[in-house]
């Protein structure tokens, strides 16, 4: 098998778990009965399908040319790029590592009857490196003896190798049903388990043609009544999250930190300088807080586990607030519905009618900082460049029991998720709002009031800062491409949230136009945050066209002094 081929048998496997997924779904009741191991592992496949359908049409390798077949390495290691990027749940990272034991086999050759079964070794052993503490009686187990069956075959060739493999992973499935404690008592078999036989089954069609005919895999009659079975320890979280910009040291202690925080843990490589993290755990800000001291996180996913059910507690958010919708949109619902159940429970944090609250801006420029103080706010320099672990500190430093953040854009969506779930504790309630920029701060900090319950005044600045448009004005450094064409260096830029939408080498020009764009949608109040750089008259010019241009809309002017944007733009 080639790259094309083992390609199409990646879509095979798509195809094979979707149609058997609620029967895995069912079978789930290790580590955590929340029947979703046929889920996961289908959305798993897909991100993985996705990534080596998106390789570019060359050679597979440094010799190839154009136009000559994929090798299967590229394809497999490919296919566990995405995999693990797009795990979902324990199963699918574990999915990843088989993928990844594919790649490995192939390095220097193409799939065939002598690298199969070195490919489900490989996978094996990754799989169990992974592993905080490998449980046997699950795909660990029957990982081994497809491996084992497929290294024992009498018979030459890829069709009798792949057939070996999958005809013993059935016989292992079979067995796990009385290996394991909790299993035998629910009368099934390990639904990983039995997702693998899946994907080797898929193998076998490929290479043969024929699929091979399994019983489908029911909780057996001498299972225990789920009434009169021990109930399982739920941690409360399931965590997960990629981290990249580690090293294998600090990988290992994320991994034991994970280790003391709960079960289920796995930490798994991509292949390509990333690791995927995965926990069961009653603390989720611990787990994220570990995952920030290995590297960097993306794609957090936090969610409650309850038997029978796997509902979001929260998960990761892409484009904060570049939009209004996405401002009071997915990250706003969650907050809202935390603040809503805070609200109904009597808070410790009211005295006296005004609630023991504090708001920590992240401003840029002395100018900034001192609006946001002259309006109650506790101050947090972005300058020269704010981290993830800086904004966490100044966090845990408010004195408050309710604090409420307002980034003003200085961090990405993913590490302010980060930095949100790991402040959180007993002690004290932790919103991050949606604010995208200083502008929108200092309109949420306008309508700011301690005397109102947490989920009021959080809401009625969301809200402000949501309906503040916000816009600004800069100078390019560089030769760069933009939506509305190129620029050249010393180009005045004209922004609406992050997008570029004027060019003009004119920089006064270049702001009468982005202001004649922002207010062509209808405002009664420009607010113009002036930086260090922008040049004498500039924004006396630009007040100026919008009293000419758009009688009765009121301007405010203020000294911002921030590093990047000459001119910051907000529109209510």
């Amino acid at each position: 098998m080639g790259g094309a081929d083992l390609l199409a048998w990646g879509h095979t496997c798509v195809a094979a778990l979707a149609q058997r997924r609620a029967e895995i779904d069912a079978l789930n009741v290790f580590p955590v009965p929340d029947s979703d191991t046929g889920t996961n592992l289908l959305a798993t496949m897909r991100a993985a399908v996705a990534e080596a359908d998106g390789l570019p049409e060359s050679g597979g390798n440094a010799d190839a040319g154009p136009g000559e077949p994929e090798s299967a390495h590229r394809v497999a290691a490919a296919l566990a790029r995405g995999a693990t990027a797009g795990a979902r749940g324990n199963s699918g990272i574990i999915l990843s590592q088989v993928l990844r034991g594919f790649a490995d086999a192939t390095v220097d050759a193409e799939l065939d009857g002598r690298t199969y079964p070195i490919a489900l070794v490989r996978a094996a052993s990754r799989v169990r490196v992974s592993l905080s503490e490998p449980v046997e009686g699950t795909i660990l187990t029957v990982l081994d003896r497809a491996g084992a069956a497929a290294h024992h075959c009498a018979e030459p060739g890829l069709a009798a190798v792949a057939r070996a493999g999958a005809d013993g992973a059935a016989r292992a499935l079979a067995e796990t049903r009385d290996q394991l404690p909790v299993l035998r008592d629910a009368g099934v078999v390990d639904a990983g388990a039995r997702g693998l036989l899946v994907l080797l089954d898929a193998m076998v069609t490929m290479v043969t043609g024929e699929t091979p005919v399994r019983d489908e895999y029911r909780a057996a009659e001498f299972g225990v009544p789920a009434g009169r079975r021990e109930p399982a320890r739920q941690p409360g979280y399931e965590v997960m999250y990629r981290v990249t910009g580690a090293d294998e040291e600090r990988i290992a202690a994320l991994r034991a930190r994970l280790d003391g925080l709960g079960d289920s843990v796995v930490v798994a490589a991509d292949g390509a300088g990333g690791w995927s993290a995965h926990v069961h755990c009653a603390d989720a800000g611990a787990a994220v807080e570990a995952g920030l001291a290995a590297g960097s996180l993306r794609a957090i996913r936090i969610e409650q586990l309850a038997e029978g059910s796997h509902e979001p507690a929260a998960a990761g958010f892409s484009g904060w607030a570049g939009s209004r919708a996405g401002a009071v949109g997915e990250r706003a619902a969650v907050e809202m519905r935390q603040l809503h159940a805070r609200a109904a429970r009597p808070s410790s944090g009211r005295m006296g009618g005004v609630a023991d609250r504090g708001v920590l801006a992240v401003a840029a420029g002395a100018g900034a900082a001192a609006l946001f103080e002259a309006g109650g706010a506790v101050v947090l320099s972005a300058e020269p460049a704010l981290e993830s672990a800086g904004l966490l500190a100044a966090i845990r430093r408010m004195p408050h029991r309710e604090v409420l953040v307002l980034p003003n854009g200085a961090l990405p969506a993913h590490d302010l998720v980060a930095v949100g779930a790991a402040a959180r504790d007993a002690r004290r309630d932790v919103l991050l709002l949606p604010s995208a920029s200083m502008v929108q701060g200092l309109a949420a900090l306008a309508v700011h009031d301690r005397s109102r319950f947490a989920v009021d005044d959080a809401f009625a600045m969301s809200e402000a800062a949501a309906t503040t448009r916000w816009g600004a004005l800069r100078r390019a450094g560089g030769r760069a491409l933009t939506m509305v064409g190129t620029c050249a260096p010393g180009d005045g830029l004209g922004l609406v949230g992050h997008d570029v939408v004027v060019i003009d080498r004119d920089t006064h020009a270049a702001g009468a136009t982005l202001l004649d764009r922002m207010l062509g949608l209808g405002g009664e109040l420009v607010t113009l945050l002036v930086g260090a750089g922008a040049p004498d008259g500039l924004a006396a010019g630009l007040a100026g066209h919008i009293g000419d241009e758009f009688p009765g809309v009121e301007v405010t002017v203020y000294s911002g002094g921030q590093q990047g944007d000459l001119i910051q733009i907000g529109v209510e």
